[in-house]
């Protein structure tokens, strides 16, 4: 069975997508200094997922070109919306193969991240990644807000029907 925090962060990825409903790729690509664009910000949670669920966890790096252009701290850039769309999507995918197994066990145990020198769980990075997608979900409701979009998507969405609480299986 899924982990309820996995479902946590499936259900955020979703209302991710839902947010972007009727966006264009000019508008995904319009700054708003000092924030970076939309299509940016789905390249870095793109580059997050990959960094923790892939790189670290498997030491596999589908995507090299997320570390160089959507790191933290990396210079701001306007990416296409598609292309974009189509990289998180491809990073998505190949994570879920490792989340869709991960146990309670597994998540509570302690590891030094590689390069981050943090002791650290991979559950504390699941609430991170999750932590982080509404941060940026946020941040591109504003921007949308910024560009007169109106009837935008409420907040959260149908979390008791898609996401609700469940409590961890025991192993």
């Amino acid at each position: 069975m899924t982990h309820p925090l996995v479902e946590q962060l499936r259900f955020a990825r979703s209302e991710l997508l839902r947010g972007l409903a009727g966006l264009t790729d000019a508008e995904a690509r319009r700054r708003f200094l000092p924030m970076n664009c939309i299509s940016w910000n789905i390249g870095h949670l793109a580059w997050q997922e990959q960094r923790y669920w892939l790189t670290i966890a498997q030491g596999v790096t589908l995507k090299p070109e997320l570390n160089a252009e959507f790191a933290y701290g990396r210079p701001a850039s306007t990416p296409p919306l598609d292309t974009i769309l189509q990289t998180w999507r491809e990073v998505t995918a190949a994570t879920d193969a490792w989340l869709n197994v991960v146990t309670t066990t597994q998540l509570t145990e302690t590891f030094t991240v590689p390069g981050w020198g943090i002791t650290t769980t991979y559950g504390s990075l699941l609430l991170r990644v999750i932590d982080h997608y509404w941060y940026h979900i946020g941040e591109s409701m504003a921007i949308r807000q910024l560009l007169g979009h109106t009837n935008l998507p409420d907040f959260v969405g149908a979390i008791d029907i898609e996401a609700p609480y469940r409590p961890e299986a025991h192993e």
